[in-house]
């Protein structure tokens, strides 16, 4: 059994930065795809990147594409994402997911088996 617990969120004025991290336990997070998504208060989860298990491919919601940057250290069982150039329509609970899968990364989040609590971002000025 995965279990994941997110770290990272804050509230940060537009522009800003923050780093996302997901820690993994109770097994090895190498065999996993990892994603990112997010949910937006009265708005459904969204997907806003993934990783293969070794590090690729990796994919990036259009909306993130160019401030956001996934990756994945398999000996620290943690994935990061990079969050750069924050926007007020980037706030909402992130989740990191993990999916049992050989290659590739989804983005459809039903395709996950593994999911932490989230953790809030908050881009307000």
């Amino acid at each position: 059994q995965l279990q994941l617990v997110e770290s990272g969120g804050g509230l940060v004025q537009p522009g800003e930065s923050l780093r996302l991290s997901c820690v993994g336990s109770g097994n090895t997070l190498d065999s996993y795809s990892i994603g990112w998504f997010r949910q937006a208060p009265g708005k459904e989860r969204e997907g806003v990147s993934c990783i293969g298990r070794t590090g690729a491919p990796i994919t990036y919601a259009d909306s993130v594409k160019g401030r956001f940057s996934i990756s994945r250290d398999n000996a620290k069982k943690t994935v990061y994402l990079q969050m750069n150039s924050l926007k007020p329509e980037d706030t909402g609970v992130y989740f990191c997911a993990a999916e049992l899968r050989n290659y590739g990364c989804a983005s459809d989040s039903s395709k996950y088996d593994y999911w932490g609590q989230g953790t809030q971002v908050t881009v307000s000025s």
